[in-house]
């Protein structure tokens, strides 16, 4: 009966009940998409690197050796002895390794030396594996693999020649002029570290701090032809539009360097993680550190919880404005019914009945904004996952709306009742005889 007066009631000032419903709609969609935001950023970050079971370096402390691994910030304190490196190749529960070489730079852009296994075996977000968006991997000695940041920025393309500097300024006097890289192939957007980094073979690394000119490989590139090519000619070409960079088959892996800063593995089972991490810790023929990704990221990230803190005063501040707005409108209405509520006490309606009926008004208006500011959010998020994944990093995994979602609805439920009893008591207060003076 009280639902259906209520109702009626909302239809009859169906223009204040629609301002009212958008009103609490954006700012529940607001305080929804900072809540996921916030959620997904620690999940992203958490997920910054996927499917590396242990991270092995020099001794140099946990986050230290994160940082320069992942992130490309800084570098480990020394590098650790290739024997090391081969010796963990040859461990039964070892599936798979990545070498990284870091401490150079390319016009302040990271430039990290390893071999194709990188491409093949890291991973990223929900266990998202690399992508090309034009070339190939490593060709050749003095090949490059450039992330998509620095494509746009730098305008590099297949083919290109750059060359790299000595230590991790802006402005390098000591560059490698004399060994330039070729670019070989260009990234997909991951939205990681990865995008700004520029990856180098080893082999071509280590020669172009020596000296050495056996690194050095010719580039063949197709003539330029004026004539018109007939069909045989460009069924041969077809055929050979992979041939611009020589050496396709050139093994990576084949070449064996000094030193190397840190090396990535994967594991057979990962429940061997723990014993294959305190083995490596514990070694007595070099000194070396080995760190499980995930813990490290979770202690980073409790580091950086001020962004959390942030977020959370956000929505703080987001609850406090939609609470403003619902109260301002609810008494707003209320004074455009004192007629209403005198004629209801009138036919005989109690006090707890008026107090009831404004209630459940209110509540309507809270849960059908609440119905589509889920709708509303669903939506956006989904349609801009792709973009915010490309963009930001920021990948989006289901379900949207957990737990912390679930109680600021019941929150803003729960408030929506307190401040309902305002205008409803207001309006008790007006009384029977003010209200129908008005008439």
């Amino acid at each position: 009966m009280l639902s259906t007066i209520a109702i009626e009631s909302l239809k009859r000032r169906k223009a204040t009940a629609i301002l009212t419903i958008l009103s609490i709609t954006i700012s529940i969609s607001l305080l929804l998409c900072v809540d996921i935001v916030r959620n997904q950023v620690k999940t992203s970050f958490t997920r910054t690197v996927s499917g590396v079971d242990l991270i092995v370096g020099a001794p140099s402390g946990q986050l230290n050796l994160l940082l320069s691994s992942v992130f490309n910030i800084g570098t480990p304190t020394k590098g650790i002895d290739y024997k090391s490196v081969e010796s963990l190749k040859t461990n039964n529960q070892v599936s798979w390794l990545i070498p990284l070489s870091l401490g150079d730079t390319h016009r302040g852009f990271r430039v990290v030396g390893t071999t194709n296994s990188f491409f093949e075996h890291f991973k990223y977000g929900d266990m998202q594996h690399l992508a090309l968006s034009a070339g190939g991997v490593f060709n050749q000695p003095l090949s490059a693999v450039i992330g998509s940041d620095i494509a746009s920025k730098l305008g590099y393309g297949v083919g290109d020649e750059m060359v790299i500097s000595h230590g991790l300024g802006n402005v390098s006097f000591n560059n490698h002029d004399k060994h330039p890289f070729v670019v070989s192939g260009v990234l997909e957007k991951t939205g990681t570290p990865v995008d700004k980094a520029v990856y180098v073979t080893l082999q071509g690394l280590q020669e172009a701090h020596s000296g050495s000119q056996q690194a050095t490989a010719s580039i063949v590139r197709k003539p330029a032809d004026n004539h018109i090519k007939t069909s045989d000619e460009h069924e041969h070409e077809h055929e050979h539009e992979h041939d611009e960079l020589t050496q396709v088959n050139y093994d990576s892996d084949a070449f064996t360097p000094q030193s190397v800063s840190v090396v990535m593995l994967g594991l057979k089972s990962r429940i061997t993680a723990l014993q294959l991490q305190y083995q490596i810790n514990q070694s007595k023929k070099e000194p070396l550190m080995a760190i499980l990704p995930g813990m490290a990221l979770a202690e980073l990230w409790q580091i950086m919880g001020n962004i959390e803190a942030l977020l959370l005063g956000l929505s703080g501040l987001i609850v406090i404005c939609a609470l403003i707005g619902l109260a301002t409108m609810l008494l707003a209405t209320m004074r455009e019914r004192y007629q209403e509520i005198a004629i209801l006490r009138t036919i005989g309606a109690r006090p707890f009945t008026l107090l009831l009926l404004v209630q459940i008004e209110a509540m309507l208006l809270t849960i059908i904004s609440a119905v589509l500011s889920i709708g509303l959010v669903g939506a956006l998020m989904n349609a801009l996952k792709p973009w915010l994944s490309g963009t930001y990093g920021l990948f989006l995994s289901s379900p949207l709306f957990g737990k912390s979602s679930a109680i600021i609805i019941l929150l803003i439920l729960s408030c929506t009742y307190l401040v309902s009893l305002f205008p409803a008591i207001t309006a008790y207060k007006r009384g029977l005889h003010a209200g129908l003076s008005q008439h």
